[in-house]
C-alpha cells in the first residue's frame, strides 16, 4: 500500500544536509488561510517557510527549537506580515532573509523576488531572464526548491499560456495566492 506521508517525507528529506542546525536556529508554526506555515529563522534572518507536505521540506530535527512566534521578534514580525499579506493588506515583505542554495538557485530566487505583485511569468520567460543557458525545466527545479515560499513569490511562475503547474505547497495554494493578488480590474472583467 502506498503511504503518501511516509513516502513524501522520505523524498522531501533527500539532499538536505543539516545546514539549519547550529547557530540560533528556531522555528514557529503559525496558522494561516493556507493552513499551517512553518517559519524558520537562523540568527537574524528568515531561512524557510514551509507548508505541511511541502515537496522539499527539511527534516524537522534541522529546524531548530520550536518557539511561539510571539516570543521571537523576527518570527512575530514574519507572522504579522504574512497575516497582512494573506488578508490583502500588504503586497510585499520587508523581512531579512538568507537563502541557502547553490549559485544557479540563488540567481533564480533573486529573479523571483523581482516579479511584481499581481503579475506572473512563465518558466520559459524566467529561464530567458536567467540568461545562463538554463532550460525552463532546470529553472523550474530551482523554483520548486525555493525555501521561502510566499515571501519569495515562486507562486507567480506559471506554465505556458498561464497554466498552473507545480508548486511545492500544492496547486490549490498556488491558485489561492494568484487569486489573492489578481488585480480588481481583471477580477471584474471575468464576471462579464
Amino acid at each position: 500500500m502506498y503511504d503518501y506521508v511516509t513516502t513524501h517525507r522520505q523524498i522531501s528529506r533527500t539532499g538536505f544536509p543539516p545546514r539549519l542546525q547550529g547557530m540560533n536556529t528556531r522555528h514557529a508554526v503559525i496558522d494561516s488561510p493556507l493552513g499551517e506555515l512553518t517559519v524558520v529563522a537562523q540568527d537574524d534572518a528568515l531561512t524557510g517557510l514551509y507548508f505541511p507536505h511541502h515537496w522539499y521540506r527539511p527534516a524537522d530535527e534541522t529546524l531548530g527549537q520550536r518557539v511561539d512566534a510571539e516570543s521571537d521578534e523576527l518570527l512575530a514580525e514574519a507572522q504579522t506580515q504574512l497575516t497582512d499579506y494573506l488578508a490583502g493588506r500588504r503586497h510585499g515583505f520587508n523581512l531579512p532573509t538568507r537563502l541557502h542554495g547553490d549559485e544557479a538557485q540563488q540567481r533564480v530566487w533573486h529573479l523571483l523576488s523581482t516579479i511584481p505583485y499581481g503579475e506572473t511569468i512563465t518558466y520559459g520567460e524566467l529561464a530567458a531572464a536567467v540568461a545562463d543557458g538554463s532550460t525552463a525545466r532546470e529553472v523550474g527545479q530551482s523554483v520548486g526548491r525555493n525555501p521561502l515560499s510566499v515571501i519569495v513569490p515562486c507562486h507567480r511562475v506559471v506554465g505556458k499560456n498561464g497554466q498552473l503547474t507545480g508548486y511545492a505547497g500544492g496547486l490549490t495554494r498556488k491558485q489561492l495566492l494568484l487569486e489573492l493578488e489578481e488585480p480588481s480590474e481583471r477580477k471584474a472583467a471575468r464576471l462579464f
